[in-house]
């Protein structure tokens, strides 16, 4: 097994995209965003005397950092993405108006149990460990994918024998990490040729890495791989698997441990699935493959590690 860590390429100033705005609306005004009717049934599950933080409002922390999932506009300052239109939407089916409170990542804990926010809605993964202290409203699948260059041969990668001896990008100390090294070990154990893993600094050197050639796969967060290869048109999906491979693993709005929110936050996020919304909101954000058919309270976590 090789690995190596490589620092930015020079010249990477030459390594040009496409505007973001070409393949999404990045744009404060958010002429697209979608909106939704109240939902009766989903109102009558909120504790009757539930403390909002405001009265009338949905208070949510969310870290805006990873496009499409959540990101700043063009006049960075407005929250945009998949999580802050599902927020809008979760807000409406409850009757309420949303407000969105940027939050650093590791700060969001702190911050819902502290009551500063009604609900998080951060990309957060359902966790044994979590439910200790939260409680859970799944509504995406915890997704990583496999990605190519545009004109790479590969046109598969599903399962560990696929990916033996091949050039392997991966972000230390994740998921997807642990994936690869144990996808490497069984490929090893398995007589089949070891991958080479390679580690970046920064999202250009990667990305510079894997369209010049120099490594031929990317094992990634699915959400924010979709959206480059989006925009500028120069990898593509080969794969796709659990954030918790072997185990199922998926995303959640988080709320204060029995404080009563999380199933009318579920029933809320089914009624979107029913009526079409759901959908038409992945669509938007090119996040399809993520989809759920379920919205769960408190389904089974990633077990403690």
């Amino acid at each position: 097994m090789h690995l190596t860590r490589r620092s930015a390429f020079t010249g990477l100033a030459l390594f040009a995209t496409m505007p973001a705005r070409a393949a999404f609306d990045l744009g404060p005004e958010q002429p697209g965003r979608l909106h939704t009717v109240r939902n009766d049934a989903a109102i009558a599950l909120i504790p009757k005397d539930f403390p909002f933080v405001t009265p009338g409002s949905l208070t949510v922390g969310i870290h805006p950092n990873n496009p499409p999932i959540s990101t700043y506009a063009t006049d960075a300052r407005t929250i945009v993405g998949f999580d802050p239109d599902l927020i809008t939407l979760l807000a409406e089916s409850l009757g309420l108006k949303p407000d969105l409170v940027a939050v650093a990542w590791a700060d969001w804990p702190l911050g819902l149990v502290s009551k500063k926010f009604d609900a998080v809605i951060s990309n957060v993964t359902v966790t044994e460990q979590r439910k200790e202290k939260f409680d859970f409203s799944t509504y995406r699948k915890d997704e990583i994918g496999w990605y190519v260059p545009i004109n790479s041969p590969i046109t598969a990668i599903r399962e560990p024998k696929d990916a033996a001896g091949l050039r392997v990008i991966t972000d230390s100390g994740t998921n997807q990490e642990k994936i690869v090294l144990e996808w490497n070990r069984l490929n090893v154990a398995a007589g089949l040729k070891p991958m080479e893993i390679q580690y970046y600094d920064d999202d250009a050197a990667t990305t510079l890495t894997l369209v010049s050639g120099r490594a031929d796969a990317i094992l990634s967060v699915n959400a924010s791989r979709a959206y480059k290869a989006a925009v500028d048109g120069k990898t593509r999906l080969v794969g796709t698997i659990s954030g918790g491979w072997p185990r199922t693993a998926e995303i959640a709005v988080t709320t204060r441990k029995d404080s009563g929110l999380a199933d009318a936050l579920t029933a809320a996020v089914n009624g979107l699935i029913a009526n079409g919304t759901y959908a038409k909101l992945l669509d938007r954000w090119s996040l399809g493959s993520e989809a759920i058919d379920k919205s769960q309270t408190n389904p089974p976590g990633l077990p403690k590690t």
